[in-house]
Formats: C-alpha cells, sequence, structure tokens
C-alpha cells in the first residue's frame, strides 16, 4: 500500500510540474449505462488523495439511469440511507484534457482493490472475473474496435443531421467506405487520434466505414483487461470532446439511422497461460471449440449487456454484419463470434454483437465469462456459418425478455455475481419502462 501511495504521489507531482497551468482534476467513473461520474478536485487536493487522504463518493452514483435518475433497486438508493464507499485513483491515467476551454486534468478512480469494493460497479465485476482467471493460470489479450457517427453540432428539432464535409461544405450523407472521407475529415480525426494517445491510449488503424459520417478506431492489444477496458471507456469521453471543439457531434448511439449500419463494439480477446502459450491453438485448436460453444451458451443471457437500452436492439439483423441469432464461423463477419485468420500465437475470437454504446468493462466481463464456461464444460458448438448459413441459435430481442433471460441464469450469477445481476438487471428494466413513458408524435398520427 506504502509503495503504490508513493508511486500515485510521484504521478501526481509529476503532472503538477509538466501541467502548472491545470487547477482542477476531474477524477471519474464509469456508472451502469456506460456514463461517467465523479468529482473536479482542486489539484493539490488531488496531492492529498494520492499520500493516502480517503476519497469517498456516493456510492449509489453507479445506479444512475440512463437519464441520471435513481431508481429504487431493492433497498439501494431510497432505503439505505445513500451511503457514501471508499474509491481509489487508477495509476498511470492522470492525463490532462485538451478538449475543454479551461486547462483541466482527469484520472480514473475506481472501488475495485478498495477493502469494501461495490459489487455492482462495472469495474469490479470486469476486476473479480480478471482475478479469477489469473488464478486459474488464464491470462486474456485483449483490444477493443469502436464505430461511431460524426453529425452536425446543431440538431435539427431534436433530430441528428449529417455531418458537412469540410472541403465541399455538403452533407455527408452518402454511405460509403472510401478512404478520402478519411481526408476530408483528417482534422478532427487527427485531433482525437492524439488527444486519445495523449490519454495514454494505444490508437491503431482509422477506418471509413459505410454510414454517412461513421467510422472504426482500433485499439492496440493490450494483455491487461482492465486498461482495454479503460481506454475504450475514456476514447468515448475524449473523442465527443473533440467533435465539439471541431463543431461536430460524435456518438456512440447504436443505431442512429435506421437505413444506415448501426455502430458496433467489436472485442478480440486471446488466452494464454503463464508461458506465454496460446490456450485456445493448443490440441489442434480444440480448446478454441469449446471456447466459442461457451460464448454462444451465454450470449443469449447476456443481451441487456451487449444491448443495453431500447435504440441497441434495432441494431441487430437491420443491415449489414448484425446478427440476429448467436452464430460463429471463420472469417465471417455475419457471425456474433468470429475467427479472424491468424497463425497459431495469435488465434483469437473476435466478439461482435455488442453495440457501440455499451458498457466495455460489463461487455469484456461477460465476453470472458462465456470462454471461461467453455473450456470448463469442454461443450462442442453448434456448425459454423461457414459450414451451415442457417447455424444459430436465437436470442431475445427485446429488453424486458433478455432481462428475464439473465435475471435467473444460474452460470451467470455465478460468474458475474448474484449481487450484480440482480442489480443490473433492475436497472435496464426500470430504464426500458422509464423509456416508454411518453407518448411522441408517430403514436398520435396512428392512434389519435
Amino acid at each position: 500500500m506504502k509503495s503504490q501511495s508513493a508511486t500515485l504521489l510521484a504521478e501526481v507531482r509529476t503532472f503538477r510540474q509538466n501541467h502548472p497551468e491545470v487547477r482542477y482534476v476531474d477524477l471519474i467513473a464509469l456508472d451502469i449505462p456506460g456514463h461517467f461520474y465523479g468529482k473536479r478536485y482542486p489539484v493539490e487536493m488531488l496531492e492529498k488523495v494520492a499520500a493516502g487522504s480517503p476519497l469517498k463518493l456516493p456510492q449509489n452514483a453507479v445506479l444512475l439511469g440512463a437519464q441520471g435518475g435513481l431508481f429504487k433497486i431493492g433497498d439501494y438508493c431510497f432505503h439505505d440511507g445513500d451511503p457514501d464507499a471508499n474509491r481509489r485513483l487508477v495509476p498511470g491515467t492522470l492525463k490532462p484534457v485538451s478538449w475543454e476551454a479551461q486547462p483541466l486534468g482527469q484520472m480514473l478512480i475506481t472501488s475495485d482493490g478498495t477493502e469494501a469494493p461495490i459489487e455492482f460497479e462495472p469495474r469490479e465485476v470486469l476486476a473479480k472475473v480478471l482475478e479469477r482467471l489469473h488464478h486459474k493460470g488464464i491470462h486474456p489479450v485483449v483490444a477493443f474496435e469502436l464505430e461511431f457517427y460524426l453529425f452536425d453540432k446543431k440538431l435539427d428539432d431534436g433530430l441528428p443531421q449529417f455531418a458537412r464535409d469540410p472541403l465541399s461544405d455538403d452533407a455527408d450523407d452518402q454511405p460509403t467506405l472510401h478512404i478520402e472521407r478519411l481526408s476530408r475529415f483528417s482534422e478532427v480525426l487527427d485531433d482525437m487520434a492524439q488527444t486519445a494517445q495523449a490519454q495514454g491510449i494505444d490508437i491503431t488503424v482509422i477506418t471509413a466505414e459505410l454510414g454517412p459520417g461513421q467510422f472504426e478506431i482500433n485499439f492496440g492489444h493490450c494483455d491487461d483487461g482492465l486498461r482495454a477496458a479503460d481506454w475504450a471507456a475514456l476514447f468515448c469521453r475524449s473523442t465527443r470532446g473533440v467533435a465539439l471543439k471541431h463543431g461536430y457531434r460524435a456518438s456512440f448511439m447504436a443505431k442512429p439511422y435506421l437505413q444506415f449500419p448501426g455502430s458496433g463494439m467489436h472485442v478480440h480477446v486471446s488466452l494464454y497461460d503463464g508461458a506465454g502459450n496460446n490456450l485456445l491453438a493448443a490440441h489442434q485448436q480444440q480448446p478454441l471449440r469449446h471456447a466459442v460453444a461457451g460464448c454462444l451458451a451465454l450470449l443469449a443471457h447476456c443481451m441487456p449487456i451487449f444491448s443495453p437500452n431500447h435504440n441497441a436492439f434495432r441494431r441487430l439483423g437491420g443491415t449489414v454484419n448484425a446478427a440476429t441469432r448467436a452464430s460463429w464461423g471463420f472469417e465471417d463477419r455475419d457471425a456474433c463470434v468470429r475467427i479472424p485468420e491468424s497463425d497459431p500465437r495469435n488465434l483469437r475470437i473476435e466478439h461482435r454483437l455488442a453495440s457501440a454504446d455499451a458498457n466495455p468493462y460489463l461487455v469484456l466481463a461477460a465476453i470472458l465469462a462465456g470462454l471461461e464456461h467453455g473450456l470448463e464444460t469442454r461443450q462442442e458448438p453448434i456448425a459454423p456459418l461457414n459450414e451451415d448459413r442457417n447455424s444459430g441459435a436465437d436470442f431475445p430481442l427485446e429488453m424486458l425478455d433478455a432481462v428475464r433471460a439473465m435475471q435467473h441464469q444460474a452460470i451467470l450469477r455465478d460468474k458475474l455475481g448474484a449481487e450484480f445481476i440482480d442489480v443490473y438487471c433492475e436497472n435496464k428494466r426500470q430504464d426500458h419502462l422509464a423509456f416508454q413513458q411518453e407518448i411522441n408524435a408517430r403514436e398520435y398520427r396512428w392512434f389519435l
């Protein structure tokens, strides 16, 4: 503990020396819907926290709904006195913020690793899964890919407008994979990449996707699953800020246009033993087949994680490469679980089902739980799509059905924690019901 405090204190002091203009630092963490909450600390107070002073925030901040309100979930929120819970600083995440008007810093905080971690905090859920795997001698290497859309900064009566092409000032309203779009939007994309790198995020490939104004960013493979999820979370925050600075609005919304492809979160995962051997490649890749079978077995019960809101379910099966059944395949982007072509050293799965606005900590935790389950049970998977284009198992395509499938699944309750499952399912149920409590114009047109 003393060595960690010394490391944190050195990090804060180095940051103050390198950025004397910064007076405040945002201490931030991801809640259940995937939004950041936290507090803005004077930088001199941050130094005291790094030296060991308590850092406490309300425990129930993790339970916020999609719109920021609190729901009654068991005894939480309205019958527990709204207690504080200890958090800690995440080493290596204190970075300058370049997209705000005033000099600012930010740093991740978490309850995992504290004396009483919050069982339903997303980062803690993932930390427990990773710890269990490490005790079994399994070491994941992870890489996220995130798709997002650029829109005009101004909304039109609440609706998004196509991003304006900086060269022609015309709306970028045509679906295209052309690399010229990267050139036309290079100023904002370069700033996004540089800003992410300044946050310590390993940015690799940038791709123009099929939707108008749609792009994909790939991250480097990381042997620390928590850090890989941190990168995905922090990238979303910085990308939104940089876009606004350039006159755009960046969104990771799963399905902003019905007629164009949605935005996904693709997660590449390989598993290694302590000696660095790829576990999935052993014994003629039989463990790979078991891992795939485990992922598919739990997939239907993880849908509230992979599609965390009403809009995310719109993405499934609508257009390109978005499955409506649990499936797998070699080099097949129609599959939920794709096996990219690679040598045995880099053999991995690519989990393609989650929407871009899903919580990266929970998505990775759910994927790893499926892989672990498969390696334990050693079941054979269904036929890959390469052999049978109709292969696949049904999964829920509506939130309340998905919550029912998740809440009482014994394997998932064991691997992700029963308390987390109960809290998460009720949060999603209440969010969905709250979303329904509004009559829109279409409903009046149809039924008035």
